[in-house]
């Protein structure tokens, strides 16, 4: 078994006793942070700055210089995956994420193929082991991949989208040729993932950013089964420990037990969702990761701190508990504010796990 100093992120995860509440923050590496600016500045753009191993260690390593975190989470971005397929992944000013090449019928759906790991995503496996090199036991190292559901919205988009109209129709549509797309990244994620673990990756989250978008029905078959496909493919044991999996669906609240039914450790919760709801909804057979607001860390210190003891109150006492925003750290938010957040879970969680 790896020794690790704090180990508070993987006991929560897996519903152990911890002495007090585990935090770390989604997006806690970027632009809120002055030195990350300095960084990625230094890189001239953002892909050339994940495409970096060094760099990328750098700015994983920039919040646990500052904060007291219980897990560092690797700097990269969900759109790999679809980067690597050669879809021309560029970031427009002001616009975000753009493709080149959208995949927008069956024949541009079977020409993708799963992208070879090492050759085409070898960069993101040496900064996991550059990282966890760093880190050298001191936290936990989370590993990441965007859900195949939210990956296919840019792929089919071109990039983001306010109402989602051609991937919707797509799914409507030609559904069994949705299914192939999701397919192809399901696998491919799988191998993501393992590579990702095999690096030395201790925890992994699947960010579901768009599934919430979804009806019922198609939650089901383009956003959860494919999940589902990733999760019974994944490693999950290394060194000894177990690799715990967390599952984020934003704007998921009605998708918490299916979630939870999945096997995964854990379900992260947005800011829409009380709590003490998702707890009763999953029957604490998974931990819960969240889910402060992050506009609450545009407010006072003092307001943060009563917004903390919200949402520690509001999970309750015992384990599972994993303390996170609803949703990722804004660009606006002082470093200060986020600091003031974490004191607070320090100070104040302890009280729950007597």
């Amino acid at each position: 078994m790896t020794d690790l100093e704090n180990d508070r992120l993987l006991r929560a995860l897996e519903r152990k006793p911890v002495d007090r509440t585990p935090v770390w923050m989604m997006r806690q590496a970027g632009r809120y942070l002055p030195e990350y600016r300095r960084v990625r500045e230094q890189a001239g753009s953002f892909v050339n700055l994940m495409r970096n191993p060094d760099l990328a260690c750098e700015v994983t390593l920039q919040p646990l210089e500052r904060f007291r975190l219980d897990a560092a989470i690797l700097f990269s971005d969900i759109l790999t995956i679809p980067d690597a397929m050669g879809l021309g992944l560029h970031f427009a000013p002001g616009e975000g994420p753009r493709f080149e090449h959208p995949v927008r019928d069956r024949a541009a759906i079977r020409k993708l193929a799963r992208p070879d790991m090492e050759a085409e995503l070898g960069y993101v496996f040496e900064a996991v082991r550059r990282i966890r090199s760093a880190l050298d036991g001191r936290v936990p190292l989370i590993g990441f991949a965007g859900s195949p559901w939210t990956l296919a919205t840019y792929m089919v988009e071109g990039g983001s989208s306010k109402d989602f109209a051609r991937i919707k129709g797509l799914a409507w549509d030609e559904p069994a040729t949705l299914d192939e797309l999701m397919a192809v990244l399901s696998d491919s994620l799988i191998d993501y993932l393992n590579a990702q673990i095999e690096s030395g990756a201790q925890a992994i989250q699947i960010f579901d950013t768009w599934g919430g978008v979804l009806t019922p029905a198609h939650y089901r078959r383009f956003s959860l089964d494919p999940m589902q496909r990733i999760l019974d493919g994944l490693i999950r044991e290394r060194d000894g420990r177990r690799v715990p999996v967390i599952l984020f669906t934003k704007a998921g609240g009605a998708r918490l037990k299916a979630l939870a039914d999945t096997g995964c450790e854990a379900v992260g919760v947005d800011w829409t969702v009380d709590l003490a709801s998702a707890r009763e909804l999953v029957a604490d057979r998974v931990a819960l990761q969240g889910n402060l607001d992050p506009a609450a860390l545009l407010a006072s210190p003092e307001r943060i701190r009563a917004a903390v003891a919200d949402v520690l109150e509001s999970y309750g006492k015992g384990p599972g508990h994993v303390f996170n925003l609803g949703h990722g750290i804004t660009p606006a938010v002082p470093p200060e504010h986020a600091g003031a957040m974490i004191d607070a879970v320090h100070e104040l969680s302890p009280a729950m796990h007597e």
